[in-house]
């Protein structure tokens, strides 16, 4: 698996206690890497991380990205081979209630991680993690491309592409892809869509709205349900933050220190009504009702993007399609709900059939 690049060796995450670090930990651990996680504590309750026991596996440190003097003390002292950037202020409607605290952790924040890796002097491949609604959204239905304008209607939008700019820019001024034998680090930016799966507790969250209104025998209310999202899988992504650090350490990582899209086949995208309908269906429970408010503030209507460039140059390919997210995203929940499996096991069995079915197909990073 990524042809055994991360065994043995040390892997520096930010946010590690969040929902997509929490599975990219465990992940980690199954590869043979020594993780080192730094991030505020578990943003929810419950939360993936308490629930999967990944603190006593890995070395974990409580800090804040907007905290310089102490990010790079943990970063020096784990001397890491990779660099994952997942830490983030992640949500849209807590973007408009906190848009200074918003910038401040997901600008600032990466501009500190990327300070304290010069400042370190280490050679590492790193990944920095925004997310696909960096682009200016015309609501076009055009899917977006890395080379398209960045933009952002809402502060966590703008924010993360102002991330973008900052990531491009240190790229350029100091972490040179043309000089990558000289200083070593390779930098590279993940945007990915629409993230789903079991272990996510966020508020004003779609899933974690529709489980725990499920479990607790309620209507579900949807916000916008015509919105049109490229859902995935949090494996899919993972595994392409996964594959682009295996890249950007190989023998000619220089050409993959750019931005990357990470999302599903155009054709599954789909609107929350959609993904409501399916994770009801797999309930076995009625239908949800319009919780849509007008007077709530702007979040985009529709967002595509494409991954044809993650796909031709970087070798990577999504595994699960829209039926199968929705079935390991609600199984997830039932079992650790409703029969009370642990949610380590429970993402093991994801995890593991998601690899036999990447085997299946033949995906480059299996």
């Amino acid at each position: 698996m990524f042809g055994g690049v991360y065994s043995g060796k040390r892997v520096f995450v930010t946010g590690h206690t969040g929902f997509k670090g929490s599975w990219l930990c465990l992940w980690l651990e199954r590869l043979g890497a020594e993780v080192h996680g730094y991030s505020l504590a578990p943003p929810t309750d419950p939360s993936l991380f308490e629930q999967a026991g990944i603190a006593a596996r890995i070395t974990h440190t409580i800090g804040d990205v907007r905290d310089p003097a102490t990010l790079s003390a943990a970063l020096t002292a784990a001397d890491p081979h990779f660099v994952f950037h997942l830490a983030a202020q992640p949500l849209v409607l807590e973007s408009y209630a906190q848009p200074a605290e918003t910038f401040a952790t997901n600008v600032t924040g990466s501009i500190n991680l990327m300070e304290a890796v010069r400042a370190a002097g280490i050679r590492a491949a790193v990944v920095m993690v925004t997310t696909d609604k960096v682009y200016l959204n015309r609501e076009t239905g055009q899917a977006y491309a890395e080379d398209d304008p960045l933009g952002g209607h809402d502060p966590y939008s703008a924010s993360k592409a102002a991330m973008e700019v900052a990531v491009a820019s240190w790229r350029s001024s100091f972490f040179a892809p043309g000089h990558l034998a000289d200083h070593g680090v390779a930098v590279a930016s993940a945007r990915a869509g629409n993230v789903i799966g079991g272990g996510d507790w966020s508020p004003n969250r779609i899933v974690p709205d529709l489980a725990r209104t499920l479990a607790a025998n309620e209507r579900p209310l949807l916000r916008n349900p015509q919105a049109l999202r490229p859902w995935q899988h949090v494996l899919e992504p993972l595994a392409g933050y996964l594959w682009l650090g295996a890249r950007l350490a190989g023998p000619d990582g220089a050409q993959f220190a750019q931005g990357w899209n990470f999302g599903p086949d155009p054709k599954d995208a789909r609107t929350v009504g959609d993904l409501a309908d399916a994770m009801l269906a797999a309930w076995g429970r009625p239908g949800w009702g319009n919780g849509h408010d007008p007077a709530a503030p702007h979040e985009a209507g529709l967002l595509r993007l494409s991954i044809e460039k993650a796909q031709d140059q970087l070798g990577w390919c999504p595994v699960w399609n829209f039926a199968q997210t929705v079935e390991h995203t609600a199984g997830w929940y039932q079992a650790v709900l409703e029969r009370g499996t642990n949610a380590r096991d429970a993402c093991a069995v994801d995890l593991d059939t998601y690899l036999a079915d990447a085997a299946a197909i033949r995906a480059p990073f299996v």
